[in-house]
């Protein structure tokens, strides 16, 4: 049979439309699509030591949200961690419980554009038992009652010093310790009368410690900034992790920990 012009034209054609379609199906990604970079492999988290309960958890909620990812926390003094990241150490995420820090750390060029995402307000932590019958902020200022603090360079310890100027009152405090959790210890063992610590400290505590309230008109918070470093080796994960901090199921173990929003 001999085709008709018309009946060629038509066949070529009806051809480069099967090629393409063909072309289309087996294409993979190249130089003009664009895939997000995979969120995998291990990152490590330096946090303030009065985040760990919260952030354990969100830490396994975001492991099983990603199969296959490992997050390692190193929990501390914020003031510890800043020095730890300008002088070098290895790490992907810094949440530090001060601004003073998360900025010395953006200032050295280890991290930019934090996000403030909670805030924390003190809590005096008191043995069950309470020994010295502290009953209000004012008995922490008595020569008789002994009282453990974070040392003034550690975010617990300048805010609890802020409270105490906030209330006109001086403590002489007869331990200084390196992180909140070391405070809340010395109070768990009835080794002091008393400790200024977090109220999500308290609130994690349980009935190891009992907690009294300080008026609000004294009182003074924190605030807690989070970044992915720029010097991370798995920044798409360390991104991820922040952006899971922030989210909605993130916000939500923050808040039942007892975090209030900045």
């Amino acid at each position: 049979m001999t085709l008709t012009p018309r009946v060629l034209v038509t066949t070529a054609a009806l051809g480069l439309v099967l090629t393409a379609c063909g072309s289309t199906s087996t294409a993979s990604p190249g130089a003009g699509g664009s895939s997000s970079p995979a969120v995998t492999g291990t990152i490590t988290v330096l946090a303030a030591s009065s985040l760990q309960e919260a952030f354990t958890t969100i830490g396994k909620q975001f492991e099983a949200a990603h199969p296959g990812v490992k997050v390692v926390f190193s929990f501390a003094a914020s003031s510890a961690l800043a020095t730890q990241i300008t002088q070098g150490s290895p790490a992907d995420v810094f949440a530090s419980a001060s601004t003073k820090n998360m900025t010395q750390v953006v200032s050295a060029g280890y991290a930019s554009a934090p996000t403030t995402f909670v805030k924390n307000t003190m809590e005096i932590a008191l043995p069950p038992s309470n020994p010295a019958a502290v009953t209000m902020l004012s008995d922490l200022s008595k020569p008789s009652v002994k009282v453990a603090l974070c040392q003034p360079q550690v975010p617990c310890g300048s805010t609890a010093a802020e409270v105490f100027t906030n209330a006109g009152i001086t403590v002489k405090p007869v331990t200084l310790e390196a992180d909140v959790k070391a405070v809340l210890t010395k109070v768990e063992l009835d080794e002091v009368d008393a400790g200024v610590v977090y109220v999500t400290d308290v609130r994690a505590a349980g009935s190891k410690v009992v907690g009294l309230t300080i008026p609000a008109s004294v009182n003074a918070s924190t605030s807690y900034p989070i970044a992915a470093l720029t010097k991370s080796t798995n920044s798409a994960t360390a991104d991820a992790f922040v952006a899971y901090v922030l989210s909605p199921a993130g916000m939500a173990v923050l808040s039942a920990d007892g975090f209030a929003k900045p």
